[in-house]
């Protein structure tokens, strides 16, 4: 697999005096050595309110276990009590709820007939602290000053102003970074636009690691700006090829769409193969590319839908709690009525020109509902709606197997598996490192015109052709409610 980023490419990490190579978020990462760096998996969630934005950022590294920074562009001059750092649990949670899921249905069986009617209506059971960077000799020869200096859980913090991106190159090179080539010319707009930059020195030593990857603590920061928008630019200066760029946005009552690119939302409720199941995410990984592949340079819609609730549900809705760790504890208002969205967007240096600046869209539902009697299912394009209730959401099909000794059997009945238990929603998360390049129309059961792909359904058993199998697969367990309606 070739080395991809996940990220909002928002940021220039920046290493240090001694040998220590560096990876980058939003914005690009400055080894302290000429070692090449590659961020492999950022997560970005952005809550806004007015003008207030609150940027959250989880990142992942691939590199030697040395020391690095980053620097992240920032409005305006951050204070201490500005920036915190997060618990990684929070992110995985978002991305579970928003990430695209694979759900299923069993059949029923054609001779059930239901038990009279009950009196009561019945429904489904249901940081180390290091010491401070300091900028030793000043930067005012350069244009450069330091405008704060603090310390954040693992991360030694400076804020940044240039007059000048060639005195801000200049002095991160005197100071010990090796910056990335071709770093000026990207710098140069926004020190033009009076932009400051936030610079975090990390001690991986403070950081564990899983599967070769640094995960770093996760950095949370909030200003006021009237334009809402996340700098991505500076992530190709990090670039190992194409960035996959996945943020998700918390406002309240509100979807966000990107308003200086095209959009387009993902293809949901298509009806997918068995195979699919132990393969969700090259799957998945398959519709995006070729959705992109149509629809070139275009952002993804994949979720938009009131955060503090799903159906079905791959993890709990977020609860007050996680609202306030991601921002509601400094808008106004409190943790109620937000909307999570969430935008993906693949994309190489050729096609990045302008960082990415959302707006406020009309909401939107797709993705639920149950199969008709053939297996079909509606909502498989996005449709404008009162409320937002969109989500990617794919689902395989298993039709009865067992006797039909009745006279008058009724198919097309569905719900949860004939052995009981709940199958939980299977989320597609790390889709960075998933296998790509699967054959699409092999995994679906109907055909997707749009895309140009043909899918293949498969014979049941009373030799019509239709989605699923005959055969009945083990259960999974989990939360949800297979009988419920979607």
């Amino acid at each position: 697999m070739g080395r991809r980023a996940i990220g909002a490419g928002l940021l220039l990490a920046v290493g240090l005096a001694a040998p220590r190579p560096a990876a980058a978020f939003c914005g690009f990462y400055v080894s302290g050595a000429e070692s090449e760096l590659y961020n492999q998996a950022t997560m970005v969630v952005m809550m806004r309110d007015g003008t207030r934005t609150v940027l959250s950022m989880q990142n992942s590294y691939q590199g030697p276990p040395e020391d690095f920074a980053m620097v992240v562009p920032v409005p305006v001059v951050l204070s201490e009590d500005d920036v915190k750092t997060l618990n990684d649990e929070v992110f995985d949670r978002v991305d579970r709820l928003a990430a695209p899921r694979l759900v299923e249905y069993w059949e029923q069986d054609p001779c059930y007939q239901p038990p009279p009617p009950m009196d009561m209506a019945r429904g489904c059971p249901t940081c180390s602290v290091a010491m401070p960077m300091t900028a030793e000799g000043g930067g005012a020869d350069l244009g450069v000053t330091v405008e704060a200096e603090f310390v954040v859980g693992e991360y030694e913090i400076v804020i940044l102003s240039a007059e000048d991106s060639s005195g801000l190159d200049t002095w991160l090179r005197r100071e010990g970074y090796h910056i990335p080539d071709g770093a000026e010319p990207v710098l140069r707009p926004y020190v033009e636009q009076g932009t400051k930059f936030f610079v975090a020195r990390v001690d991986l030593e403070q950081v564990t690691r899983e599967d070769g990857r640094a995960m770093l603590s996760p950095l949370r920061f909030h200003y006021d700006s009237e334009t809402f928008s996340l700098p991505v630019r500076l992530g190709l200066l990090n670039s190992g090829g194409e960035q996959d760029l996945i943020v998700h946005i918390l406002a309240r009552g509100q979807r966000y769409e990107v308003a200086n690119y095209d959009n387009v939302t993902i293809p949901t409720n298509l009806v997918v193969s068995q195979g699919v199941r132990n393969e969700f995410g090259p799957f998945y990984a398959s519709l995006f590319d070729r959705l992109v592949e149509r629809n070139p340079n275009h952002v993804v819609t994949e979720y938009a839908w009131d955060a503090s609730s799903c159906d079905p549900c791959p993890t709990p809705a977020l609860s007050p709690q996680e609202l306030a760790i991601l921002g509601a504890d400094v808008v106004d208002g409190g943790p109620g009525g937000f909307t999570l969205t969430r935008l993906h967007y693949r994309y190489s240096s050729e096609e990045l020109g302008e960082d990415l600046v959302f707006r406020a869209a009309e909401p939107i539902v797709g993705g639920r509902g149950m199969p008709d009697q053939q297996g079909q299912l509606s909502e498989q394009r996005a449709q404008p709606a009162p409320r937002n209730h969109f989500q990617g959401r794919y689902v395989m099909l298993n039709w009865w197997d067992g006797p039909v000794e009745c006279d008058d059997p009724v198919r097309g009945r569905w719900g949860g598996p004939p052995s009981g238990g709940e199958p939980a929603p299977q989320p597609a998360t790390d889709l960075a490192f998933v296998e790509r390049n699967r054959t699409l129309g092999s995994y679906l059961e109907e055909d997707v015109p749009e895309l140009g792909v043909s899918g293949a359904p498969q014979d049941r058993d009373d030799g019509s052709r239709g989605a699923g199998t005959t055969s009945r697969p083990p259960v999974p367990q989990g939360g949800g409610c297979a009988s419920c309606s979607a």
